[in-house]
């Protein structure tokens, strides 16, 4: 069903308002933060979501200078999380990189972190081992990040940052994520504002979720609905399913549907378009976002127009 990513091509590209999509930089992995910005500009889009090491390499006052001169929205930061360790002396740093990441959101002008909340603590941490014999404690991993958010929102609100938690795709828990669905995440979004903790809806992972639709429509009527990113499920998968991800309509997500369900809970922000993927990762920048504006006109935008 699929085609090769570095298959594609623009020969007819669609024309269509392009003012709600959104780059993520790890989409165009090899461009600089200030070759994002200005391909981003070129390409006619209004928003830009941005990576932690992108900005740190810029500088955070030069990246916040870059995007603000550009005219750009900044969709997202991401991204904080990865709060699952069961050793204090690792929380406390693991809590202070998340602070650093509310005042770079801030500093940048959105909003919005992402979180991706961690995994299983050995698997999850940087180039850690696969667990053997380690903590497979799932419930304790969940109950130290729902106290761990607990811990950052007072902090997020002074700050005027929202904590958005991602949930992921099951196949991603041991390592990355131990939130699965966007129940799990909207439940431990519950003892907290709104204004604090909201959630993202991101196709790669939740597509899937038999309760979705339901769920969606949840996080609008709390007002919880933070962000949109959207890319295809992709197969056969990679040796690294993290990079399976595919341009929208090379899969098997259905964008019309997912697209009216969030229209349908209010949500009227910007559309992230977050990639990765070898293939495309090695294409020209300027081509990737050519594509990626066509196939967002082609098959996102459809359902985003009530």
């Amino acid at each position: 069903m699929t085609a090769a990513a570095g298959d594609a091509r623009v020969e007819n590209p669609a024309t269509g308002d392009l003012s709600r999509l959104s780059l993520n930089t790890a989409t165009t992995k090899s461009w600089t933060l200030a070759e994002a910005v200005d391909g981003t500009v070129r390409a006619g889009l209004g928003a830009i979501g941005l990576w932690r090491d992108r900005v740190a390499e810029a500088g955070l006052s030069e990246a916040a200078k870059l995007v603000a001169d550009a005219g750009l929205r900044v969709s997202s930061l991401c991204r904080g999380g990865f709060l699952t360790t069961a050793d204090d002396a690792a929380a406390k740093v693991a809590l202070a990189d998340n602070r650093a990441a509310i005042v770079e959101a801030a500093t940048l002008g959105t909003s919005e972190l992402i979180m991706v909340v961690g995994g299983l603590p050995a698997a999850s941490a940087p180039g850690g081992p696969a667990l053997a014999g380690g903590d497979r404690d799932l419930v304790a991993a969940r109950r130290r990040v729902a106290m761990r958010i607990g811990d950052l929102v007072p902090f997020a609100l002074e700050h005027g940052v929202r904590l958005v938690l991602e949930p992921l795709h099951p196949i991603f828990a041991a390592d990355r994520a131990v939130i699965s669905t966007l129940k799990q995440a909207l439940d431990l979004a519950a003892p907290h504002p709104a204004r604090a903790v909201g959630v993202v809806v991101d196709t790669y992972h939740v597509w899937w979720d038999p309760e979705l639709q339901v769920q969606i429509a949840r996080a609008g009527a709390e007002g919880r609905l933070a962000g949109y990113q959207v890319c295809d499920w992709t197969l056969p998968l990679a040796a690294d399913p993290l990079l399976s991800r595919g341009y929208m309509g090379d899969g098997y997500v259905d964008f019309a549907s997912i697209g009216r369900w969030v229209t349908a809970a209010a949500y009227t922000g910007d559309v992230e378009v977050e990639i990765f993927n070898q293939a495309i990762w090695d294409t020209p920048g300027d081509e990737v976002l050519a594509i990626m504006s066509d196939r967002y006109v082609r098959h996102v935008l459809p359902g985003l127009t009530r």
